[in-house]
């Protein structure tokens, strides 16, 4: 069972079980078809948050954001080109706190950007503030080690 890895659909929320050996083959949902990694981060919402952290056995990182943020909408250029280069072996995701705002206190968010990396739906650790992709990856990667 070590070989599979669930992974939560960002389209149409079904978990589906994939492989290890197949994650950099561009997976598809089983039920919509729909490409389990896309190079973009997921918008995830109360709704569907605790989904995500939870089911998805691959690290998972959030970009805490709000629309009205200079410096969130800086880095997001950044946090889409680390999409491209985590996956697949981490579930990038951005939480909107402006709209979201249960999320962004329940993780106790006090500035924005906030990164926070969950490995099996535990916090192993933040960033605050503005980077570029090159130090998203390579914090990530730190982090994963």
């Amino acid at each position: 069972m070590n070989d599979l890895k669930h992974l939560v659909c960002p389209h149409c929320g079904v978990v589906n079980r994939i492989l290890v050996s197949r994650l950099a083959d561009n997976p598809q949902c089983g039920k919509c078809a729909q490409p389990l990694f896309t190079g973009q981060p997921v918008e995830l919402t109360e709704s569907n948050f605790k989904k995500h952290l939870t089911r998805n056995d691959i690290p998972l990182l959030v970009d805490f954001w709000a629309p009205w943020c200079g410096p969130c909408k800086m880095m997001a250029p950044a946090f889409v080109e680390a999409a491209g280069q985590l996956e697949p072996h981490v579930r990038l995701a951005k939480v909107d706190t402006e709209s979201q705002q249960n999320l962004g206190g329940q993780f106790g968010i006090r500035s924005i950007p906030t990164m926070i990396i969950f490995v099996g739906g535990i916090e192993k650790s933040r960033q605050s503030g503005a980077i570029n992709s090159t130090t998203i990856i390579s914090w990530v990667r730190s982090q994963l080690t």
